[in-house]
């Protein structure tokens, strides 16, 4: 089973965020419910690095203080981000009726502090890099931050304008 950066969003929005582990459970019982299919790992891997390098989806590490909320393990959580249109995948939606996790509800202050960190650190290498394709994508992400978030990002478009403008 493959899964698109807003199905990511979709399946964890459907628990308010959840570990690398329970998302993991949750696609592979969708992918067993389609017919017997499974979930590659490598292709997750891949799929779950896509989502965060778009912020379709944001990861909490509660340990480090980056990426947003944690739940009552102290485990990371995935969380759908600000540029997802979070799409259940088809045979996910009883999901939440088969695993026992509970629903959480992120604090928006902290998800989005931490999100604007991770934000910031991509600017610094978009720019640093000269990759005027990602810096204009950021710049998209950055109306997409605030909206989503009680985060200011106005420092961060004016040097992202700026460097597109060189």
């Amino acid at each position: 089973m493959d899964a698109t950066a807003d199905e990511l969003a979709g399946v964890v929005d459907l628990f308010g965020g959840l570990t690398r582990e329970e998302l993991e459970r949750a696609l592979a019982e969708a992918a067993y419910r389609a017919d017997g299919q499974s979930v590659d790992d490598d292709t997750l891997d891949t799929a779950i690095e896509a989502a965060l390098e778009s912020f379709a989806l944001v990861q909490y590490d509660p340990a480090s203080g980056s990426d947003a909320v944690a739940n009552t393990d102290g485990e990371a959580l995935f969380v759908a981000g600000p540029t997802a249109f979070p799409s259940v995948p088809e045979h996910a939606e009883d999901v939440p009726h088969i695993l026992d996790v509970e629903r959480r509800r992120p604090d928006r202050q902290p998800l989005g502090d931490a999100t604007r960190d991770r934000f910031v650190a991509a600017v610094e290498e978009a720019i640093a890099a000269g990759d005027g394709a990602r810096c204009r994508t950021l710049l998209d992400v950055s109306y997409d931050l605030e909206a989503w978030a009680p985060v200011d990002l106005t420092d961060e478009r004016t040097r992202l304008e700026d460097a597109l403008s060189e």
